[in-house]
């Protein structure tokens, strides 16, 4: 299969649905092999066939607690022993609680830290040996705007925490692997409707009010950050690294 991303091995994590699935039908429509994971089975494996049907290749483990570096190494043995190589890690999966302060639960802190932010560590860490190993690539990272600004009302502090620790990161990644051919970006997406996004949209009024701050009229959909993914990922962005891309519609401009 041709494509912007053609003989190219992509590993996304979260691919159980949302953001994930976007991208690895994109990417497999775009000429990537894919290897995925996600803690969801069902949805999963509706995304293996969903890249099967589009005419691409996907091998997956699932369930798999990525946040264990043990498990993020058996994903990467995977696209080792699978297709030989690595060329795009999408950082992708992630779960986050919300309450305000003072009373968000030190449980719900441990939960955020662990599924935001040490699931890139050992993902990088288990992936970056491979890319190495076969001349390179591109690694993306999952950020949000609220790595970048408060929000009101959402009792936001440790997910902003964390995004911002991988807006942080993303640069110092991307100068320590320079020497390696390894590209680091991250993606800041702003208020995309996914199931995980669910709660925001419940409520017409808060809806209403965050609608008036985005530029182009309408939510995110999951397609606008795989596409962007998509950039990232491909040889058309071969002189871009360790920067941020922000995809909010304008939300956070102004």
């Amino acid at each position: 299969m041709a494509g912007r991303l053609a003989n190219k091995v992509a590993l996304i994590t979260g691919t159980g649905g949302g953001q994930g699935r976007s991208a690895a039908v994109l990417f497999a429509r775009e000429g990537a092999k894919i290897v995925g994971c996600d803690l969801k089975v069902e949805g999963n494996q509706e995304t293996v066939r969903m890249v099967r049907e589009a005419g691409g290749e996907m091998v997956s483990i699932e369930p798999l607690d990525i946040a264990e570096l043990e498990q993020a190494q058996r994903l990467v043995k995977l696209a080792e022993d699978t297709y030989g190589r690595l060329d795009i890690l999408y950082n992708n999966a992630g779960a986050a609680r919300f309450a305000p302060l003072p009373d968000f639960p030190v449980e719900d802190w441990d939960f955020t830290i662990r599924n935001e932010l040490e699931i890139m560590f050992t993902v990088i860490k288990a992936a970056v040996p491979l890319m190495i190993k076969t001349g390179g690539g591109s690694i993306i990272n999952t950020a949000s705007t609220a790595g970048r600004m408060a929000l009101p009302g959402l009792g936001n502090w440790a997910h902003a925490t964390t995004k911002g620790a991988v807006i942080g990161m993303t640069p110092q990644i991307a100068l320590e692997l320079s020497p390696y051919r390894i590209r680091a970006n991250s993606i800041a997406p702003g208020l995309i409707q996914t199931p995980a996004t669910e709660f925001l949209f419940s409520d017409p009024q808060a809806s209403a009010m965050m609608m008036q701050k985005i530029m182009l009229g309408r939510f995110g959909q999951p397609e606008d950050i795989a596409y962007a993914a998509l950039f990232l990922a491909s040889d058309e962005a071969s002189y871009v690294t360790g920067t941020v891309l922000v995809v909010d519609g304008g939300w956070s401009a102004w």
